[in-house]
């Protein structure tokens, strides 16, 4: 392990919520939601401010509703949190080389091999700039862990939650993590946990005082080597700057099961265009491809079928897909579908046997959008609504949506950049109303007559909302 806290450890604060929060004023401060609002859906996310009810991620959408009713609950909108996770992502990069993205808010960096830091002071300005950074460049917030260790330095941000920044001195480490709960460490969770608990192990410096041949009588050899080793600060893991993608893959919940065996083979071809999309977005193709059908008794059947090379064919996607539906007893209603692509290459091989003859390769087509189901069955001129995203309207202008149902729509007209903004409800199909692109969360700068800044509308000299 290294010697100084050189290894920098990034996690976004509450990064969905935050988003929402940022690009609509009527949330910033409020209990904010977001996840999937189907009677089976899940919290992606939510606001420290949601947090302070009980209310945190995979848990179901409707003990959140119960917990915190006056929430506002929204849709995911990936989209804008991929381009925003672009952006901090190219400063992270703007640092080392070795840059290690573990989801779309969350990265290890090697600051010492982009000789950005070398020892805790360098270390500690990097991570306090890199902080400064984020928040000019996206209007968000992130929490900065700095350590001799991936493991420390992840442990750290979440220490420095939110806001704020963490570093470990080495030579440190071990006081710090004695007193921590066996659940701080990688690997340890509520099995695990509970497993140790009943041998009377509840903190990390117990796990030390254990023993490595103890661990490994309590939990098997690879895992007991490997607890003790955190338990003791040691983790010689590098930062890998590419992870090999495994697999390309789609899959939806929904709200009812579905018993008509018809709808089922509409929504898998569905899912494989979904999961084509994804595939030529990362300018991959695959061999290898797999079917998800998770029942209403919960059980879960996976299919596979590798073709003779890769393809990025929604056709042939869809076709495969399709053969292993077949193999699969739907009777009794499905709950869950997905569709998957593996063995990825970065080359296609044309002209499959899946083909019919004189087809040529087509473009999935567009899927479209769905909206929450609360207590009625969306109609398609509905389903345009999902509950936070944005809309245009011909006279009112941007906005987004708070709701919809009974036909009708309710938006609130406001952007990042202005007062919280009045609420108006339209039919769900008015002419004048269209669903439109996010804006950026940081307003473009002005520039006047000689190429200085000038004031946006609404702001004072320092660019501050000012009220209108």
């Amino acid at each position: 392990m290294r010697t100084a806290p050189t290894i920098l450890h990034l996690d976004m604060d509450a990064f969905f919520a935050s988003v929402e929060q940022a690009s609509k004023p009527s949330l910033r401060g409020k209990a904010v939601v977001v996840g999937g609002l189907g009677p089976r859906g899940v919290v992606a996310t939510c606001s420290y401010e949601a947090r302070v009810f009980g209310v945190h991620s995979a848990m179901p959408m409707g003990q959140a509703r119960r917990l915190a009713p006056h929430a506002a609950y929204l849709v995911p909108r990936f989209e804008l949190y991929r381009s925003i996770s672009e952006q901090v992502m190219r400063l992270l990069r703007e640092l080392s080389p070795l840059v290690e993205p573990l989801s779309l808010d969350e990265a290890f960096v090697d600051l010492e091999a982009g000789r950005t830091a070398w020892d805790a002071a360098s270390a500690r300005l990097a991570g306090a700039k890199l902080r400064a950074d984020i928040r000019a460049v996206t209007g968000l917030t992130g929490s900065v862990g700095l350590a001799a260790s991936k493991m420390l330095a992840k442990i750290a941000s979440e220490e420095a939650k939110p806001d704020g920044l963490v570093l470990i001195p080495p030579g440190t480490e071990r006081a710090m993590l004695e007193p921590m709960t066996v659940r701080t460490l990688p690997g340890v969770g509520p099995a695990t946990g509970d497993h140790l608990r009943r041998a009377g192990i509840t903190t990390v410096g117990e796990i030390a005082e254990a023993g490595e041949d103890e661990l490994v009588r309590l939990l098997g050899k690879a895992h007991g080597h490997a607890l003790y080793a955190m338990a003791l600060a040691r983790d010689e893991r590098p930062v890998v700057a590419e992870r090999e993608t495994k697999s390309v893959s789609v899959e939806d919940t929904y709200d009812v099961d579905i018993h008509d065996r018809v709808r089922v083979g509409v929504e898998v071809g569905r899912l494989a265009d979904r999961c084509v999309r994804r595939l030529r977005a990362s300018g991959l193709s695959g061999r290898t491809i797999v079917l998800k059908v998770r029942r209403y008794d919960f059980s879960t059947l996976t299919r596979s079928e590798t073709l003779r090379g890769p393809t990025d064919d929604p056709a042939v996607v869809r076709e495969a897909a399709a053969r292993l539906l077949d193999s699969v007893d739907t009777t009794g209603g499905v709950r869950l579908l997905g569709v998957g692509v593996s063995g990825l290459a970065d080359y296609t091989q044309e002209d499959l046997f899946a083909q019919a003859a004189g087809d040529r390769p087509e473009e999935p087509a567009e899927e479209p959008e769905t909206a929450p189901v609360e207590q009625h069955s969306p109609s398609p001129a509905e389903r345009r609504w999902p509950a936070g995203h944005d809309v245009r309207h011909a006279e009112l202008g941007h906005g987004w949506v708070q709701g919809s149902g009974l036909g009708r729509v309710t938006v609130r007209f406001e952007t990042p950049y202005s007062e919280v903004g009045r609420v108006r409800t339209f039919p769900v199909d008015d002419p004048d109303l269209v669903p439109a692109d996010p804006l950026p969360l940081v307003a473009p700068v002005m520039r006047g007559p000689g190429g200085e800044p000038a004031r946006r509308p609404g702001a004072d000299g320092a660019g501050r909302r000012v009220a209108g």
